[in-house]
């Protein structure tokens, strides 16, 4: 055990549940005593808990001691500081206790047969100290110091209950004190790290720094301090006090790891020092070999002249677990620490060592790591093969970046310097480390002044603004950038001319997508590849589309998702991918679109590119709106939602945010729909995609509240029509919404225009879902009554798909129902409502489903709750799943017949469980085969 920091901070970060524990500990003395044992890995905040619990230990006598490693030989030597201020109380102890434990307190020891006795004499001389007044006993480190006065200590622990003290100890984790409540320090979350690191850097501006320090951190070094830290305090303390200003700022790379020099260093390279020299070589080869590959270790430790079993100190001191799969380090910061403890020589020793016995295939890049790791100034050769081993993310992308920066530190050439540069730049923003990227596209400007090579670095630049910072500047980087490039690579300029659309989209400024339109003009060649041509399709179709002529737009992006289904080699992949199901999406043809947007998924997860993977998630989660599977579509928004979080992308954050909240919104789900638009907070810029879905959310909220008129007003102020600005794409989306809400209305202006816009769409489109959406709306807009509308809602309903839409579908049976009731035909809208209410009961949509009851009470029919069996309750999914439950299945056979997740297999096996109002696979098969027996499960 280790002591890490004597750092007492006012705020215990991320410890509300041990400051309670603590809390209780001391008010339940003056009823009864107690005990508290808080375990921790070293630097944890075990010592700020003991200083919080005097802190609080008010109107109680105070005993506090620490396991000294020192005294650790000398026995009861930390039991004889703790009670010395309270020996005077030995005289009412019973003559032979108050001899022992004189005797013991002198150093004498005590006999093993005695140990009871001295035992409850401890116990006793506390329990006199706190005759007048509650009394508190703390020993840090218990585990530090000598084994008997902890042996004595514990014993008192477990015999409080009816005595008016208190105990605290503190441990490591691998200490095991039994009886005794315990607590394990869990590592602090990002969010508790960067508190702790704006704590310290406030006190270190308010100290001495202020004259160079920022008064607040950019998130970017927060993100990446927070993660070096490890969720440990100490380390976060240890950090926060040597990061300069450009760090703060994040205008400068972070330490790979908290400082050697700093308390957690010092406490780690002590225990270190403690262990046999034998086993410090091995342990740091174990550190410095992140494979963990057991036969690396063994040939490298026998090249050392040592064997793995002489980890065994270490594996005792709980540093390692040394098991048959490998070496593991089971507290996180420690393989860190080991490897910035020891001295640079050793370190290199090892990593040339490591690199010796990596000669299999496979290892190429592991070695000229180890190698570059070992090397000091250039080495072009050495530079050359990193370059050569990592190619296409190779050992993953973050590592590929890793070995990029190395092989530009070790190069010869500053043109060389800036092409690993920029390739490192590129893997880690593919990995999902758009903060890294961003360093090293800072690094970049310093290397090199070539105007193509600067044009490519605000290519990735650009997307990265894109994705995780301010959209609406992105767009003109981007065209920038494009026309940097497209002398050199047209196929990369294509790709920025892509990113630069996607930007305008997001900010809201669609009549700037104009000039992206005419700069693909310039850039694309008849004889383009497949991938090319997809991409210039793409542009030009949505540029088409967004002039509103759609006769252009049409072949465009119909030969878009042509090219797109028959990408293959190199040219497959989820950026292509998902250009192609973009264009599907302005095309509606959905069943097309989500097959694309789910093999960019799906390909994005196999390559581990998961800076595209959110944008996936959004494509295919859209195409699953339009399709009717709306449960599926929040499925895929909460996964695209928790890639975009992992991967720093807030943008792409926030899209799917939206969407989940305009899908509850659907649902008539006002709690999760609120709780989603307050997530997006007030980041996004008004006329950004996030704010318009967020206003559609609200919109549909207030219609189902009745309130026609706010729902009217958000969405016409979603785009203003014919200017080019706004969220266009959104209010088509939204339109039919619109058109209700101003079917309630004297004054239409803004749906009518809306609708007309939608109507040149859908016309363009062979999709019956959106032709059937026109005729609903149209219904809608028709004279109250009138053969028009009639007309216009039985058109809708012959157009609705019955493969897809149920939700629409029911939608417009309701709507129709309304009319024929107000029409004063309520025998004719009985047949509608009661066709809605069945299908929003199946749906699960409770709050649509009570309306159509409603409805149908004012058109004078008596009606109470849907009597449905079981499986009419379910969707058509939902049922699959049942079946496959009760006939035995697991949920990971069940996800791979039906080429599911497992995770969405769970979400819909809860929401059958919910339906269906049981509680265990049980009782579900017990359901379906009471239901096979009168033959309900086959009426599906």
């Amino acid at each position: 055990m280790v002591t890490a920091s004597r750092v007492q901070l006012t705020v215990l970060r991320g410890r509300d549940d041990e400051c309670r524990a603590v809390r209780s500990l001391l008010d339940g003395m003056t009823n009864a005593g107690g005990a508290l044992l808080i375990r921790g890995e070293p630097g944890s905040g075990r010592t700020a808990l003991v200083g919080y619990a005097h802190r609080h230990a008010e109107g109680c006598t105070l005993l506090a001691a620490s396991g000294l490693a020192e005294e650790a030989a000398l026995p009861y030597a930390g039991l004889q500081r703790l009670v010395d201020p309270v020996l005077d109380r030995a005289a009412t102890l019973p003559n032979q206790q108050r001899q022992l434990l004189r005797r013991a307190l002198a150093g004498k020891g005590c006999p093993a047969d005695r140990q009871l006795t001295l035992s409850m004499a401890v116990l006793g001389l506390l329990a006199a100290a706190a005759r007048d007044r509650p009394l508190l006993a703390t020993m840090d480190d218990i585990d530090r110091g000598d084994p008997q006065s902890a042996q004595v200590l514990a014993f008192v622990a477990r015999r409080l209950r009816s005595l008016p003290f208190a105990v605290l100890l503190t441990a490591d984790v691998t200490a095991n004190l039994d009886g005794i409540p315990t607590h394990r320090l869990r590592a602090l979350t990002e969010r508790e790290s960067a508190a702790v690191l704006t704590d310290r850097l406030r006190g270190l501006v308010e100290r001495e720094h202020a004259d160079r320090l920022p008064e607040r951190p950019a998130a970017s070094a927060l993100t990446a301090a927070a993660a070096i830290g490890g969720g440990n305090p100490q380390a976060l303390v240890d950090l926060a006090d040597v990061l300069t200003a450009g760090q703060w700022r994040g205008e400068e790379p972070l330490p790979a790891a908290p400082p050697a020099d700093g308390a957690l260093g010092r406490a780690y390279r002590a225990r270190l020092d403690r262990l046999p020299a034998e086993t410090r070589r091995v342990l740091l080869l174990a550190a410095l070999d992140e494979d963990g590959e057991p036969g690396t270790l063994i040939r490298a430790a026998k090249v050392a002249g040592a064997e793995v079993e002489a980890l065994a100190p270490a594996e005792v001191a709980g540093l390692v677990r040394v098991e048959h799969r490998g070496v593991t380090f089971p507290q996180p910061l420690v393989r860190t620490m080991i490897a910035a403890s020891a001295p640079l020589a050793e370190r290199r020793a090892a990593h040339r060592l490591l690199a010796e016995v990596l000669v299999a295939d496979g290892q190429r890049l592991r070695r000229a790591m180890h190698l570059a790791a070992a090397t000091a100034g250039v080495d072009p050769a050495l530079a050359a093969e990193l370059e050569q081993a990592a190619a296409g993310g190779a050992g993953g992308w973050a590592t590929a970046s890793v070995a990029l920066r190395w092989a530009a530190e070790l190069s010869d050439h500053p043109s060389l310097r800036a092409t690993r540069l920029l390739a490192a730049a590129r893997y880690a923003w593919t990995g999902g480390q758009p903060d890294v990227a961003r360093l090293l596209l800072d690094r970049l400007r310093v290397v090199s002044a070539d105007p193509v090579v600067r044009g490519r670095a605000d290519l990735l630049r650009g997307e990265l603004e894109l994705r995780c910072g301010a959209a609406s500047s992105a767009s003109v980087l981007l065209l920038a950038s494009a026309r940097a490039v497209d002398g050199t690579d047209r196929a990369l300029a294509l790709v920025g001319l892509v990113r630069a659309g996607e930007a305008v989209c997001f900010a809201g400024d669609q009549y700037r997508y104009a000039e992206v339109g005419r700069r693909v003009l310039a850039v694309r060649h008849p004889s383009d590849p497949p991938a090319m041509e997809l991409m210039s399709s793409l542009i030009a179709g949505v540029a088409a589309t967004l002039r509103g002529d759609h006769e252009r737009a049409g072949p465009a992006l119909r030969r878009a998702v042509v090219l797109g289904g028959r990408l293959t080699g190199s040219a497959l992949t989820p950026t292509a991918l998902s250009c192609a199901a973009a264009a599907g999406l302005l095309v509606a043809v959905d069943g097309a679109a989500h097959r694309l947007a789910e093999r960019a998924v799906e390909l994005a997860r196999e390559r581990g590119e998961v800076s595209m993977l959110s944008r996936a998630l959004e494509l295919r989660a859209v195409a699953e709106y339009w399709l009717g599977r709306h449960e599926a579509a929040a499925e895929t928004s909460r996964d695209g939602l928790r890639a975009a979080r992992a991967t720093g992308q807030a943008n792409c954050a926030n899209i799917h945010l939206g969407m989940l909240a305009v899908l509850a919104a659907i649902r008539a789900d006002r709690d999760t729909s609120l709780r989603r638009i307050r997530e997006i907070g007030e980041s996004p810029t008004p006329g950004s995609r996030p704010h318009a879905l967020a206003a559609w959310a609200l919109a549909v909220l207030d219609l189902v509240d009745g309130r026609h008129a706010e729902a009217a007003d958000r969405l016409a102020s979603l785009a203003r029509l014919g200017t080019g600005r706004g969220q266009v794409l959104v209010q088509v989306m939204a339109t039919p919404y619109l058109v209700e809400a101003a079917a309630h209305l004297p004054h239409r202006p803004a749906a009518t225009a809306a609708l007309a816009a939608f109507d040149r769409w859908a016309s363009s489109t062979a999709s019956p879902l959106r032709r059937a959406l026109s005729a609903r709306c149209h219904a809608l807009l028709a004279p109250r009554g009138g053969a028009a509308a009639e007309r216009d809602f039985q058109a809708a309903l012959r157009l609705h798909p019955t493969e897809a839409g149920t939700f629409e579908r029911a939608r417009t049976e309701l709507l129709f129902g309304q009319e024929l009731r107000r029409s004063r035909r309520p025998r004719d809208a009985r047949t509608h409502l009661h066709q809605a209410r069945e299908m929003f009961s199946l749906l699960g949509v409770t709050r649509w489903a009570e309306q159509a009851t409603t409805e149908l009470r004012a058109a004078g029919e008596s009606i109470g709750p849907p009597d449905l069996p079981a499986a009419r309750l379910l969707t058509g999914q939902q049922l699959r799943i049942a079946e496959l439950v009760a006939e035995g299945a697991t949920n990971r056979e069940i996800a791979a017949r039906m080429f599911l997740s497992t995770r969405t297999v769970d979400h819909h096996l809860r929401n059958v469980f919910h339906r269906l109002g049981i509680r265990s696979r049980t009782e579900l098969a017990r359901a379906f085969t009471a239901e096979r027996h009168v033959g309900l499960a086959s009426d599906r």
